[in-house]
């Protein structure tokens, strides 16, 4: 299962521990009201105006999410960036021949078609739009406020469109004919998304998740039946649908299983399992042989099983961790459509080859970045299927390839360390080198939402949220010399680990009342842990802040544990007595905070500001970010002091602190 570059997923952030200290890259931050500013620390603090270099574009990437075959072209559109592009891709020619632009939307999932029609379902906002694939005209068409996503899209034999929301899980009908959109409601109560569909002549069925189900939905009267078999109740999602002749294939997450159900009797079905796989992200049906080709992940693997034998063939691995968004049969050919690629696989020879979609004509765009971070001579900055490296001696940038998205960075020795979701996987990445994967976390857990290493204890310390649905994140340990792994689930019950920082042989664990995306919190409010590393357990646990849902981030210095909440209040720890000394509003939304020796920096979507720690006042150090990312603010600093590093908009900007401090 993947996720768009600006999803409802949950929010993440991120820190590294540099030579000087502590530099936290964070959570989403809301924006300081029109005309407002930090408090000031005092009126002798320094005054010296921080030099402030743009870098240029912090991200730019072509990736590609919905894709549809019309005639002899193959219709990609893109996720992440603004605005949504299509392109009409030839694989004869290998090239794209025509684009279209959307005016709304950070980028489009599900696409479908009618006739010679395109239509795109995009997110944020959600819209639905038709592409008129024989001329330019690009149309609004219809929306599904006020849902947000539009995650899935059929057509039904008779030329209507059906399609998918989120945050609702709502089913939808659109008829091109006459404009008429009929709203057919929430396809399982309490749950929120509907992540696939696929239509015939009288049912829609609607891939379910965070919680599974497969819903059989009348056309006409609206009645729906739950046709997931009993045994796959414990999934997440049905994931991934394909319906041909009867046939209906579904993926199902997160255990790599697919199901090929008779539609005329859904108690008759297959069970297809993917070896050593959690997803299967495409599916398309080879009616006329009896065969089906699927796509898993986290391999990144095409598969062809023959229902005649019953045997499962692996065919190709394009790259570790590809990413198949779309598999198109075309006569002999399989072409698969993936990140930011189109692969063709010739059935007959065993022979395939691949093209950079931008090489072909879809020029990258800036994206909503996911992280930064840096090590002194570079700034890292991750973004989707990759991380932009900025040499700051050359002024230059290149983008390196990820499979997954780098939700924490962390400069360790010398190398990067980079913590990747899905599966909540660790890569390490050396200057000059591609990532290379070195393990994962496991035990359920899907998405890294903090980590920092301490070099006292040799030790890279990672908090995570669990798989959708489930519950209770993780405080995974891993020492990057030694090769050593250790994960403790649960750490603070039913909660994820939002923040981490360690301390005098102490990790400090700030919580989040929300689990996996599609659950309700068990949790009233946030807690700050504390894990000892001498007996690897919590010695204690306490709300330094009643009623706040998420503590987004810790930084430690001196004698002192300092965090701050989703609401943008800071709070003062003294692990000693083991007691919040004081609390002050330091933003209105979730500020991201770094260290700069003893120094505490922070950021909000809008300002940089400096911290007096004997007083917790904040003075503004730099204004009018106007930040454009997935995770909102984003802040993170040289080792050496010199230097922080934000986002103004959607481009990187170096806040020089000489003389200034």
């Amino acid at each position: 299962m993947t996720t768009p570059e600006r999803a409802p997923e949950g929010i993440s952030r991120r820190r590294l521990l540099g030579a000087a200290g502590a530099a936290g890259v964070g959570a989403v931050a809301a924006a300081l009201p029109a005309g407002a500013r930090p408090a000031h620390a005092s009126a002798a603090a320094p005054q010296v105006a921080p030099t402030i270099t743009d870098l240029g574009p912090a991200s730019e990437v072509t990736v590609l999410n919905g894709s549809e075959p019309i005639g002899d072209r193959i219709y990609v559109n893109t996720g992440g960036v603004s605005p949504t592009v299509v392109g009409a891709y030839d694989p004869a020619q290998k090239r794209v021949t025509q684009r279209y632009t959307l005016p709304t939307g950070q980028g489009a999932w599900a696409t479908t078609a009618v006739g010679a029609d395109l239509y795109v379902g995009t997110y944020a906002p959600g819209d639905l739009y038709r592409v008129d694939t024989t001329g330019t005209s690009v149309t609004k068409v219809a929306d599904v406020r006020p849902d947000d996503f539009i995650w899935a899209l059929d057509t039904s034999p008779d030329g209507k469109v059906y399609g998918g929301t989120y945050p609702r899980g709502r089913v939808f009908e659109y008829d091109p004919a006459t404009g008429a959109k009929r709203d057919y409601g929430t396809a399982v109560p309490g749950e929120q998304y509907v992540r696939s569909i696929a239509v015939d002549d009288t049912t829609i069925y609607a891939g379910v998740g965070a919680h599974a189900h497969l819903m059989a939905i009348d056309r006409v009267t609206g009645a729906g039946r739950d046709i997931l078999p009993p045994e796959f109740a414990d999934r997440t999602f049905v994931a991934t649908l394909a319906l041909e002749d009867g046939l209906l294939a579904a993926g199902l997450s997160a255990t790599g299983t697919m199901l090929l159900i008779d539609t005329a009797d859904p108690t008759h079905y297959e069970v297809v399992q993917a070896p050593n796989d959690s997803y299967i992200t495409a599916i398309t049906i080879d009616a006329a042989n009896n065969d089906v080709y699927f796509g898993t992940r986290p391999s990144g693997t095409l598969y062809k099983y023959d229902r005649d034998t019953g045997s499962l063939t692996s065919l190709l691995v394009p790259y570790d961790g590809a990413y198949f968004g779309r598999i198109v049969l075309d006569g002999r050919v399989l072409r698969g459509i993936l990140t930011s690629n189109v692969v063709s696989y010739d059935l007959d020879t065993g022979e395939y080859d691949g093209v950079d979609i931008t090489q072909a004509g879809m020029p990258p765009a800036p994206e909503l970045a996911m992280a930064i971070a840096t090590d002194g001579p570079r700034v890292y900055v991750s973004g989707k299927a990759g991380v932009q490296v900025h040499d700051l001696a050359t002024g230059t940038s290149k983008r390196v390839f990820l499979p997954g998205e780098a939700k924490a960075m962390t400069p360790v020795r010398g190398q990067v360390w980079l913590s990747v979701y899905t599966l909540a996987y660790l890569f390490r990445m050396s200057p000059g080198a591609g990532p290379v994967r070195v393990t994962t976390l496991g035990n359920d857990q899907t998405r890294p939402l903090d980590a920092t290493y301490s070099p006292s204890d040799g030790l890279l310390a990672v908090g995570t949220q669990p798989e959708y649905g489930r519950y209770g994140g993780a405080l995974g340990l891993y020492d990057p010399v030694g090769g050593h792994l250790s994960v403790y689930r649960g750490v603070v019950p039913d909660q994820s680990v939002r923040s981490v920082a360690i301390k005098d042989g102490t990790v400090f664990l700030g919580s989040s009342i929300r689990n996996g995306l599609g659950t309700t919190p068990r949790a009233p409010e946030a807690k700050l842990a504390a894990f000892d590393l001498a007996s690897r357990s919590v010695t204690y646990e306490l709300v330094p802040v009643p009623g706040a849902r998420e503590i987004v981030d810790l930084v430690a210095t001196g004698d002192r544990v300092y965090g701050v909440t989703d609401t943008g209040l800071m709070f003062e720890y003294d692990p000693r007595r083991r007691q919040v000394l004081r609390t002050a509003q330091v933003a209105t939304g979730a500020p991201a905070l770094v260290l700069v020796g003893r120094t505490i920096y922070g950021a909000d979507i809008r300002h940089v500001f400096r911290v007096d720690r004997s007083t917790l006042a904040t003075m503004t150090v730099v204004d009018d970010l106007h930040t454009e990312s997935y995770s909102g603010a984003m802040i993170a600093a040289a080792p050496d002091g010199s230097a922080l590093y934000a986002l103004r908009g959607r481009n990187l900007v170096r806040i020089g602190l000489e003389g200034s401090r």
